[in-house]
């Protein structure tokens, strides 16, 4: 028996479909004390991993000059809302070779493509 038929997952509809390479904004519920409030993490997918329940995804940005990831659970109810920035048109799934690159280097071409939703 697997717990994805026992509890059924439910989706967050404020979470747009995305892939490795686009540029999101991710909203995410932060509590500081008794008070709750919303922080935004922007910067470029490098990695999403798993399905159902455990599926996890990898943003990366470059704040000044240190190269931040962080790791969001995508069921989690911590994450408010995902939003596509920029639509990236890469060859790859998992996009490591960023952390090596700075610049215009690690920059990544747009999908101007309408046939990606």
């Amino acid at each position: 028996m697997d717990i994805d038929t026992v509890i059924p997952l439910t989706t967050n509809p404020k979470i747009q479909e995305f892939r490795p390479g686009d540029t999101v904004k991710v909203s995410i519920r932060t509590k500081e004390g008794d008070r709750e409030r919303l922080q935004a993490f922007q910067g470029v997918v490098i990695r999403k991993r798993g399905a159902g329940q455990g599926a996890t995804f990898t943003v990366r940005r470059v704040a000044h000059s240190v190269g931040v990831e962080r790791t969001f659970p995508l069921l989690s109810p911590m994450v408010d809302a995902v939003e596509v920035l920029r639509r990236g048109r890469v060859g790859h799934s998992r996009l490591y070779y960023l952390r090596g690159l700075s610049g215009r280097a690690a920059r990544i071409r747009e999908d101007r493509s309408s046939t990606r939703p």
